[in-house]
């Protein structure tokens, strides 16, 4: 289940947003919608690359606390990047749910994760 809310949440839910709030641009709105998932490509700096526990959220270069001001502020701005924003944080947003998912199965497991606090605290509120 956790598999298919995560790309579901990358790739469906994106089309309802494009759809509902850019209703005349709608196909634009949802390609750049999906183009905003190229910020995975710090992953690649990563080592390993690919961790199959690892929590994204807070750990990688475009994934951290630092770029969130960035993608907020993007909200501000004209249309184009007002989109780029809303897919770059609905991204973080998407892959906090999958740690959190991650985290309820092993709290344990992301001790050292940089975002272990936050994760504790949205757990214990659900």
């Amino acid at each position: 289940m956790q598999t298919f809310i995560h790309y579901f949440l990358h790739f469906g839910f994106p089309f309802f947003i494009a759809f509902f709030f850019f209703k005349k641009e709608w196909k634009k709105a949802y390609a750049i919608l999906l183009a905003t998932m190229l910020i995975d490509i710090d992953h690649l700096l990563a080592t390993p690359i690919f961790e199959a526990n690892r929590c994204s959220f807070g750990f990688h270069y475009l994934h951290t606390y630092y770029a969130m001001p960035f993608y907020v502020g993007l909200l501000f701005l004209k249309k184009t990047y007002r989109i780029i924003g809303i897919g770059l944080f609905f991204h973080l947003l998407t892959d906090l749910i999958d740690c959190l998912f991650m985290f309820e199965k092993c709290q344990s497991c992301y001790v050292n994760a940089p975002a272990y606090e936050l994760l504790k605290v949205i757990s214990n509120v659900f």
